[in-house]
């Protein structure tokens, strides 16, 4: 009987917990409700070689690592590639909407050891891109799958930058 409540109160608490979490959730949907929905990805780029293994962390408000966006599942982790074209960054994403940003909204790139969702060990970890959107400016985090990518990731948006400047 002591095992049944004992139980029956832990599955209580964590179903208050998911309760909690997702009111959440759906708390910051709205309040970001206001954010344009994102640029469709260009056809030209539906052939594009894939780019670099890894993760798609989340997007954020451009410093604050954990103001996590909520809207245009921006803020959903997911396996994805990231290809570095001359149009933008493409984000193909399994499980989830792909993300383009396109080159001339891009302002920044730099490794960091977390964005909301991640955080690791080492300094240099994932690759922030920071970037424009309606208005607002934001950081994405990606982790690639390989440490020594990197750096050749972080170098070729840096390019893309320098080249549309």
């Amino acid at each position: 009987m002591t095992y049944a409540l004992s139980a029956a109160g832990t599955l209580a608490i964590i179903a208050l917990a998911y309760f909690g979490m997702l009111k959440g959730w759906r708390h910051r949907q709205q309040r970001q409700a206001d954010l344009a929905t994102l640029p469709a990805v260009p056809t030209a780029l539906a052939e594009a070689p894939e780019g670099v293994e890894g993760v798609y962390i989340a997007t954020t408000t451009a410093g604050d690592w954990m103001d996590r966006i909520a809207v245009h599942e921006l803020g959903v982790r997911s396996v994805a590639d990231l290809a570095v074209t001359e149009a933008g960054l493409l984000f193909r994403r399994r499980g989830a909407a792909d993300v383009f940003i396109p080159a001339d909204q891009v302002t920044g790139v730099r490794t960091d050891r977390g964005i909301a969702g991640k955080v690791t060990a080492e300094s240099s970890g994932l690759v922030v891109v920071t970037w424009l959107h309606d208005g607002r400016e934001l950081d994405t985090g990606f982790r690639p799958r390989r440490k020594a990518d990197t750096a050749t990731l972080t170098s070729s948006i840096s390019t893309l930058i320098g080249a549309d400047r």
